[in-house]
């Protein structure tokens, strides 16, 4: 059962593992689970690739936002806080890649996506068509959003900026050079690359393009996280939204 489990979601740690197989009806504990893990080399070993990360700093600087959200993750309110960034995937033949970037907005209470562009230049109106599409699915709620970012040259324009003050959002952006200020949305990134990009090369955009909605899919959809009590992130979302509608 963990050999099949694996094969069907290999970023699984012995914990989300154990998590599965309570979902499943069997009852064990996570330390014979990791045991046996261990045992036949099932234990992940995926996390620990690092490499360059797109700099979307670079160019024309706007008007910055102060730093709202100061490292403060953690909410059990569905869609109040918000972090987004972009992030670069490449393809095509070795030595000669192109390039695609991603715009994904990430709600910190389930860790859902909630809406993401794929695009082949990082401009203005890329990251726009996520932000828009998260203010039309947001449920009429009692509190306001924040939406937080880096200090990108797409969210110091005029049109983020006035976008999000026109729909009631505040803003906020990381420090200069300080990924930890924007943590989950750069552990999204890693999971998504280790998981689907690290150890394979695509050789057409369209593979790739389609690689990254399947797994983004099977990330909100499928994926269960041990922190989230063995649910998956619409499950965790839907109930916590029962909470508060």
């Amino acid at each position: 059962m963990i050999k099949d489990i694996k094969h069907h979601n290999p970023g699984y740690g012995y914990r989300t593992v154990t998590d599965e197989l309570h979902r499943r009806g069997i009852k064990v504990n996570h330390k014979r689970v990791s045991r046996l893990m261990r045992e036949d080399g099932l234990s992940s070993r995926m996390y620990n690739r690092q490499t360059r990360k797109y700099d979307s700093s670079i160019g024309p600087q706007g008007k910055k936002a102060r730093n709202r959200l100061n490292r403060r993750f953690n909410t059990d309110r569905p869609y109040q806080k918000m972090v987004t960034d972009v992030s670069e995937y490449r393809y095509g033949k070795m030595g000669q890649d192109e390039r695609v970037y991603l715009s994904p907005i990430k709600d910190l209470c389930s860790g859902e996506i909630v809406s993401y562009n794929i695009s082949d230049h990082p401009t203005t109106e890329f990251v726009m068509k996520p932000l828009l599409e998260l203010i039309n699915k947001r449920p009429n709620l009692n509190y306001r959003m924040i939406v937080h970012s880096d200090q990108g040259i797409q969210y110091q324009t005029k049109t983020w900026r006035q976008t999000l003050k026109r729909h009631h959002i505040f803003q906020s952006m990381s420090r200069r050079a300080t990924c930890l200020d924007n943590a989950p949305m750069e552990s999204f990134f890693h999971t998504m690359k280790v998981e689907l990009y690290y150890g394979h090369h695509y050789q057409t955009k369209q593979e790739l393009i389609k690689a990254m909605r399947e797994w983004i899919e099977y990330y909100n959809q499928n994926r269960i996280k041990h922190i989230l009590k063995g649910k998956t992130l619409i499950e965790y979302r839907n109930l916590a939204l029962e909470k508060v509608v």
